[in-house]
């Protein structure tokens, strides 16, 4: 199987591009942020306290957790936009600092992997949950370009915010994936590194496409 890894800080457009990219190469495709903001939602739901550790891991072994396509299923439901409301974001780090929960994530993340090509994505795909994939991409923007897509995007959504505060945000959620005891946000040594600023969508897709075959090329996988 070849798994194709995208790291990257918040913003950078990871999704999206992750997305077309599979598609592009015909292979799976694996949000494994999503993963996190499902638990993050499911713990509002349950009304589970986000200073109790012990809970937030009972309950990621308890929820039903689905990966289907491109949608987010939790115990039956659909939650896809929901997880994408900016409040989510606010409670990120009680389960991404999570030792515990992190690996249980990471274990669902190499099972949902192992029987297909998949391009995942994420902020430790290419350093923890597939240190040894075949092609590895670290895609970054500045922090005034990621805000301002992030700004489109939630307008999109019809969630109005300002760019400087949506900025703000990212900034401290930028500190907090460089600064984490685990998952930190790292270039892998052997990951190439994409920089996205002033390049359309199109153009990221295509330069991604471009380095995955010529990896494939060199490395006959």
């Amino acid at each position: 199987m070849v798994i194709v890894t995208i790291d990257g800080p918040a913003g950078a457009g990871k999704s999206t591009v992750a997305k077309l990219l599979a598609r592009e190469l015909n292979f799976q495709y694996l949000d494994t942020g999503a993963m996190y903001r499902a638990l993050v939602f499911s713990a509002i739901q349950r009304k589970i306290d986000f200073s109790d550790p012990e809970s937030l891991v009972k309950n990621s072994h308890s929820v039903n957790l689905r990966l289907e396509s491109e949608k987010v299923i939790i115990d039956g439901v659909d939650v896809s936009t929901e997880i994408r409301l900016p409040e989510i974001a606010k409670y990120i780090r009680f389960v991404a600092d999570n030792e515990l929960i992190r690996e249980h994530l990471v274990n669902m993340q190499r099972q949902i992997a192992a029987h297909d090509n998949f391009v995942c994505e994420g902020r430790d795909q290419g350093t923890v949950a597939f240190p040894d994939s075949q092609c590895k991409i670290f895609l970054t923007a500045s922090s005034t370009e990621r805000a301002i897509r992030r700004q489109r995007d939630l307008a999109n959504k019809g969630i109005v915010m300002e760019v400087d505060e949506i900025k703000k945000d990212q900034d401290e959620r930028d500190q907090q994936d460089y600064n984490r005891k685990v998952g930190k946000l790292i270039k892998a040594d052997d990951a190439i590194e994409v920089i996205t600023d002033g390049l359309s969508l199109q153009e990221v897709v295509e330069t991604l496409t471009r380095l995955v075959n010529q990896k494939s090329s060199a490395n006959n996988f």
